[in-house]
């Protein structure tokens, strides 16, 4: 860690700047390493242009730092993409695909598999989904960000200090970003209604449209007096047929199990964790959309500590990077429309038809 000090006019300015030391083990062990060295050798002279040599010597491939034959090494790069805080037990490809920007390892994608599959609370927590009866019918792609959302509730969670007993989940359909919010379930809809102007439009605005199953809070005159007044229209889904986006679904089902896991590691106080939650479920890759969901909204990831200091995370001007995103959008609908398609025709094999509907 280093912190400078600066004088400007009457003011004291400190800039603390933290600098892990995972880089530094790296490049200490690439020296050692005999296969590393050898391509280091062939990027010297010319004859490889898949590995760069950064200006203090680390040996890249491309944008990604080479990790050593080291054991050690790599199971703490391991260790840190799926037991801390801010990662929550990710499955083994949304952990592959949260590391592959940064590392590179020839075994990597095998040696994470067989990380996670020897995790015991995965193990515990991976909850199996059974496909419920009824085809699927995906809902339009949103144009914009957090212009459409869903809602639902995970509940029956341990009671905790703070008398928290249940999650509320609130999702943009289009970039699958969340927040994750810690309520009790007898908790008034005055109470929810404030929450929900607090730590929705506070920070998106309106949504045009709400997706929701039929949960009496949805359904009560106060909660759809609020909303019209608002300007939001809800639509709910067929009654006893909650599957109709089913993207929407295994974000609750993704949820769950973070939550599982939580419970595991840290009991009691379930909600002290549910930032980092939530931190873990936008900075993941998801295949929906091709991207995380923090990428989808703001242009990029976000900074974690696993890839603080990775020559990846390239400086992007003002400009450059509205553009960005706006180009991320575009990608995000056609990755969405792409994941619909599919995922409708494999359920609706799977499916049969509800009678009555």
């Amino acid at each position: 860690m280093n912190v400078h000090f600066s004088v400007g006019g009457d003011l004291l300015l400190a800039t603390m700047q933290v600098k892990p030391s995972l880089k530094d083990k790296i490049k200490d062990a690439q020296d050692k390493d005999p296969y590393l060295q050898k391509m280091k050798t062939k990027v010297q002279e010319g004859k490889n242009d898949q590995f760069v040599i950064q200006n203090d010597g680390t040996l890249m491939n491309g944008k990604r730092m080479c990790v050593p034959n080291v054991e050690e090494l790599r199971t703490e790069i391991m260790h840190e993409a799926h037991y801390a805080p801010y990662a929550m037990h990710p499955g083994s490809t949304k952990m592959y695909r949260d590391l592959r920007p940064y590392y590179w390892w020839p075994t990597m994608k095998k040696d994470v598999a067989e990380f996670v599959a020897k995790c015991l609370t995965c193990q515990q927590v991976k909850a199996e989904h059974q496909a419920p009866a009824g085809k699927l019918h995906p809902l339009s792609i949103p144009e914009w960000k957090w212009e459409k959302i869903t809602m639902d509730f995970v509940i029956g969670l341990p009671r905790t200090f703070r008398k928290h007993d249940a999650v509320w989940v609130i999702v943009d359909r289009l970039t699958k970003s969340a927040h994750f919010l810690p309520i009790r379930q007898n908790d008034s809809l005055d109470k929810l209604a404030e929450l929900y102007v607090s730590e929705i439009v506070r920070l998106h605005g309106i949504p045009t449209s709400i997706v929701s199953d039929r949960d009496p809070r949805f359904t009560s005159h106060f909660w759809g007096s609020l909303h019209k007044a608002l300007g939001t229209k809800l639509h709910f889904s067929t009654a006893f047929h909650p599957q109709t986006d089913g993207q929407s679904e295994r974000t609750i089902q993704t949820l769950e199990d973070m939550m599982r896991a939580c419970v595991i590691e840290f009991r009691g106080n379930w909600d002290d964790h549910l930032p980092l939650i939530e931190f873990a479920y936008n900075n993941s890759f998801h295949s929906s959309i091709g991207m995380a969901p923090y990428e989808a909204l703001y242009g990029r990831k976000c900074r974690s500590p696993i890839c603080w200091d990775i020559e990846g995370l390239r400086q992007l001007e003002g400009p450059e990077l509205v553009q960005e995103t706006v180009d991320k959008i575009q990608t995000v609908k056609q990755c969405l429309k792409a994941a619909q398609d599919r995922q409708k025709s494999y359920v609706d094999k799977h499916r049969r038809e509800m009678d009555g509907i």
